[in-house]
Parts: C-alpha cells; structure tokens; sequence
C-alpha cells in the first residue's frame, strides 16, 4: 500500500485537528503579544534575535531568513522595534558594513513576560498538541514501515 492510496477519512482528521492545534496555540501568541503592546511579528524578531545559536550573527538578512519574510520587512520591522526602544542596530563586530541587531533592557524584559506567558500555556496545551502530531506521525510510520 502507498501513502496516497492510505488518507482515509481519520488521517484528514488526525492533519485538521494537528492544524487546530497549532493554530490555536499561535492564536495565543497573538494575543499575548497584543496584550504585551507589540505585533506578533515583532514578538518574533525579539524571538529569533535573542534566540539565535552561538556562532550565528543577528543580522537583518538572518532575521529575515528566520522569519521567512522579505530583507524590507525584516527592516521595517527593525526600524518600528527600534522607535519603541525594545532593539538597537550597530555594526558587525568583523564587516562595519554589516549590521547587527540586538535587545536592549527593555527589549529583553518584553521578551522575557511573553515566554513565560508562552511556556505556561504550552504547559496547559502542549499535551494535546503532542498528541495530534504523534497521531499524524504514527500514521506516517506505519505507511512508511508497509
């Protein structure tokens, strides 16, 4: 049997409710990010700069690359954070053409209530999620094992 002939009716519905699962918890996200006086997007960028591996430049072009947005929106996105204090730019520690972005004070204290905020709720929804993706991937083992 291939994986085509098997997406029977429970397999739509093990993918719908996974996608729920998922958009709920960004729904969430939202919110919070709302309720923290900043954009989903610009909760992110706080993310995924203050996340970055060891080794790994915080540069507008990473940034976008992260954020699967255009290099524009990464600097637009950039400028507004910076208007409110929460980011700074400077230049590349090695290239001064390159410019680097990091979280000043109040920045890092944003960032740092919003994933609180987001570790609590995966505390409460983070079990139904893992099961959703592990009914879809237990599925997806078994065609994979025929």
């Amino acid at each position: 049997m291939n994986a085509d002939s098997d997406l029977t009716i429970d397999r739509y519905r093990d993918l719908a409710e996974f996608r729920r699962q998922i958009r709920q918890f960004l729904h969430f996200s939202e919110l919070t990010a709302k309720e923290h006086g900043i954009e989903a997007q610009q909760h992110q960028l706080l993310l995924a700069v203050h996340g970055l591996p060891d080794g790994t430049n915080p540069t507008i072009r990473e940034i976008a690359s992260r954020l699967f947005i255009q290099h524009h929106s990464a600097v637009e996105l950039v400028d507004r954070l910076e208007v409110t204090g929460t980011v700074v730019r400077h230049p590349g520690s090695q290239d001064k053409r390159e410019v680097w972005v990091r979280l000043t004070p109040a920045g890092r204290a944003i960032l740092r209530r919003l994933a609180l905020a987001h570790r609590t709720e995966l505390e409460r929804s983070g079990p139904e999620l893992a099961q959703a993706l592990n009914s879809v991937l237990r599925h997806s083992r078994r065609v994979a094992a025929s």
